[in-house]
């Protein structure tokens, strides 16, 4: 019988790469929390969001490269924002399309400057 040696690899995460998966996943929860607030007050009818679900799908993104598949999940909001593929004011202008008759929305630039200044 051969017995096979297993060699483990020590991953050294990168202080800013540290920093900035907090950030993301920080703004994807106040992305959430902003979102519920929104369908609580009515002035959503409907939302699923990513919440309790940022460090799972930051792994995700970290680890997807180029030419890999996957299937979209419904709550997949922080995976679009590691990987790039969405922005948090595509995201909110998402949102307030279908309800751009509503005044109280508050516009993209201040919604958004919010966010950038609370990390």
């Amino acid at each position: 019988m051969t017995q096979t040696k297993k060699t483990t690899t020590r991953l050294s995460p990168n202080p800013e790469e540290v920093i900035q998966d907090y950030r993301t996943a920080y703004q994807s929860r106040q992305v959430s929390l902003i979102g519920r607030r929104e369908v609580m007050s009515g002035k959503a009818k409907f939302g699923i969001f990513g919440a309790g679900k940022e460090l799972p799908q930051l792994t995700m993104a970290r680890v997807f490269q180029a030419g890999d598949f996957r299937t979209g999940y419904y709550r997949d909001q922080t995976f679009m924002f590691a990987a790039d593929l969405l922005s948090f004011q595509e995201f909110h202008s998402a949102l307030s399309w279908r309800s751009s008759h509503i005044s109280s929305i508050p516009s993209t630039s201040t919604w958004y400057s919010h966010l950038s200044t609370s990390c």
